[in-house]
């Protein structure tokens, strides 16, 4: 998390706002190509695979993202809007929660994980690696996003097949346990697509499964003991802090804060989790 906090303060500005709004407008436009593919008969999406056997032996460099544009596939066009608004829920939620430049590295993580993990089984499996392309697809970049929220927000409850209502994490189990039968039914050529795709998830249970215990009743309680301890730390160096993430007007001068009416406590967050934590009563 130090690493994270250090590299939003260089390159926090560069963040993409509103990213799973770009991911939804990548997936219409294969939507669409999609289409064009049944009217006309030609083969649109197949050129939009991630192979790198293509990309070395025919120079298909556009590869590298077009796969990207390759949406979940649905025939049932009801269907694909509720998936969308559904992902495009979670996402921008997750982006308030983590912050922009937190929610880019993982989305952009996980996308450059897909890539790694697709020349790594072409090296390996050589032509054979073609018939798996198709697998290294935006279904497991989603799916990352599914569980990350899941994570975040495990006693949330939605209606499942939009009739039985059930927590995220009920749905979380369900996936994780689905991909962990693949991986001992599948070969390693599908034990590998998966373990890359979702890398970045992995990444960030690991690395900030005990973070997030942390409650803002917690920070508090220990931010006080510190003043006790140490009287000069009260005269502190900044004037603001949120009590979920600890970022500081010094984390970014675009930071704004405000203390929560609903908490009973002198509590403040930042512009990211004022509307998203969870009130201390």
């Amino acid at each position: 998390m130090n690493f994270l906090n250090k590299m939003e303060r260089k390159f926090g500005r560069y963040a993409i706002h509103n990213l799973t709004k770009y991911m939804i407008l990548c997936y219409i436009i294969g939507y669409a190509l999609q289409y064009m593919q049944a009217l006309f008969e030609v083969p649109l999406i197949s050129y939009l695979y991630m192979s790198p056997y293509h990309i070395f032996h025919e120079g298909q460099i556009w590869r590298l993202v077009s796969w990207l544009l390759i949406p979940p596939g649905s025939d049932n066009i009801f269907f694909v809007l509720i998936m969308l608004m559904f992902y495009y829920s979670l996402g921008t939620t997750l982006e308030r929660t983590w912050g922009a430049f937190r929610y880019n590295v993982y989305v952009l993580g996980g996308i450059l994980c897909t890539i790694i993990g697709a020349f790594l089984l072409y090296f390996i499996m050589g032509d054979i690696s073609v018939y798996y392309m198709p697998a290294f697809s935006t279904y497991y970049i989603n799916l990352s996003i599914f569980l990350a929220f899941a994570m975040n927000y495990p006693d949330m409850e939605v209606l499942f097949m939009m009739i039985i209502p059930m927590k995220m994490k009920y749905l979380a189990y369900l996936d994780i346990a689905y991909l962990l039968y693949d991986m001992v039914k599948g070969d390693w050529g599908l034990r590998t697509v998966i373990i890359a795709s979702l890398l970045n998830f992995i990444i960030y249970f690991l690395t900030t499964r005990n973070y997030r215990r942390i409650s803002p009743k917690e920070i508090h309680r220990r931010q006080q003991f510190q003043k006790a301890v140490h009287p000069s730390m009260a005269n502190g160096v900044t004037k603001h802090k949120c009590a979920v993430c600890g970022r500081t007007e010094k984390d970014g001068e675009d930071l704004e804060f405000r203390f929560c009416s609903k908490c009973n406590g002198n509590y403040e967050y930042c512009q990211d989790h004022l509307f998203t934590h969870q009130h201390i009563k």
